[in-house]
């Protein structure tokens, strides 16, 4: 049903979808620094590029808008999963870029890369190095990854590298080990939140594209607030908010997102919905407190009158004590006679 919503509020397609594409890129300030930046550094000769950003920000649409941008002289190596070790990475790049190379250890595929970025140059081809998600990559790994831009002729370097992670990846470039790699950033780009403007704006820019026309009565003002404070301005967390607030639209044959709708879908996000109990409902799931607070009231009770009794019941209770520990007295001193 979420996928078919759209054609009731007069629009082609679902405008919320978490998938990449990007046609729905929306090019906020900052967004639009990282990709020039990217763009400009792909076209350098060697070093490396970071590309960092919180998760849902928007890291792999930029990517992707990268990849459609690069020029036909450039060879591509991507790699979308980096929890390898340094052997299976370069094993990666070789397959990425069609060297056939049956080695399996790290110098034979080394030097494998190494023929293969030379023959590129003389070609007149640039060859890059994508590496996803790289917050995952060992330290050992990320050392291997920058003994590749050593491969270099007189005058250049053969290899560019683009790194792209969430912040975690900077936290483990400022380490003593790796201060030679982060040495050889030459760019660096952060994307960050959207602020409350921008969200607005990011909401209307995906209607538009999924075919909205006319004035944008979906998501009033006051919705648009509470959807930013709600998301924190993050572009993915603002997709699913938005989806599944038009999905209760849809549901309840409504023609905009209202206060009520919202909270629902946010509930249904969170997973913290309430749900209304049926009177018996209730009361069976009280039985344990009632249960609970009657033992607790006859164990008080029972103590109150064993400490707090009639002053006769006590003293017969002694006495008859006293009594009954007296025979045992008087045979002790007998008992320990000759």
């Amino acid at each position: 049903v979420s996928g078919m919503y759209h054609s009731s509020f007069g629009l082609a397609e679902s405008p919320f979808s978490i998938a990449v594409d990007p046609r729905y890129l929306y090019m906020s300030d900052r967004h639009r620094d990282a990709l020039a930046h990217l763009l400009y550094g792909v076209g350098l000769s060697g070093g490396f590029i970071l590309l960092s950003g919180e998760v849902g920000t928007g890291k792999t649409t930029i990517i992707r808008c990268l990849l459609e941008q690069l020029p036909a002289t450039t060879d591509l190596a991507l790699v979308l999963n980096p929890a390898l070790d340094a052997k299976q990475l370069l094993a990666t790049v070789s397959d990425e870029l069609g060297i056939d190379n049956t080695a399996d250890d790290l110098k034979s595929l080394t030097d494998g890369l190494h023929r293969f970025l030379l023959d590129n140059h003389q070609r007149g081809r640039n060859t890059v190095l994508l590496i996803d998600e790289a917050q995952q990559l060992d330290a050992s790994v990320l050392e291997q990854v920058r003994l590749l831009t050593n491969l270099e002729t007189n005058t250049c370097k053969l290899l560019q590298i683009v790194l792209v992670g969430q912040p975690e990846l900077i936290e483990k470039l400022d380490r003593p080990e790796l201060r030679q790699l982060s040495q050889r950033i030459t760019a660096r780009c952060e994307l960050r939140a959207l602020d409350e403007s921008e969200a607005a704006a990011y909401i209307e820019h995906r209607l538009r594209v999924a075919g909205l026309e006319g004035p944008q009565t979906l998501f009033p003002r006051s919705i648009l607030r509470s959807i930013y404070r709600a998301s924190g301005g993050i572009p993915r967390v603002i997709n699913i908010i938005c989806d599944r607030a038009l999905l209760g639209c849809y549901a309840r044959r409504q023609s905009r997102v209202d206060r009520r709708v919202l909270h629902q879908a946010l509930d249904e996000i969170s997973g913290t919905s309430k749900r209304r109990l049926s009177p018996h409902r209730r009361v069976e799931q009280a039985y344990p407190l009632l249960l609970a607070g009657l033992v607790t009231f006859t164990l008080m009770s029972l103590m109150w009158t064993v400490t707090t009794g009639a002053p006769p019941a006590r003293e017969a209770r002694v006495e008859s004590l006293v009594q009954a520990a007296s025979p045992a007295a008087e045979v002790a001193p007998q008992q320990a006679g000759p």
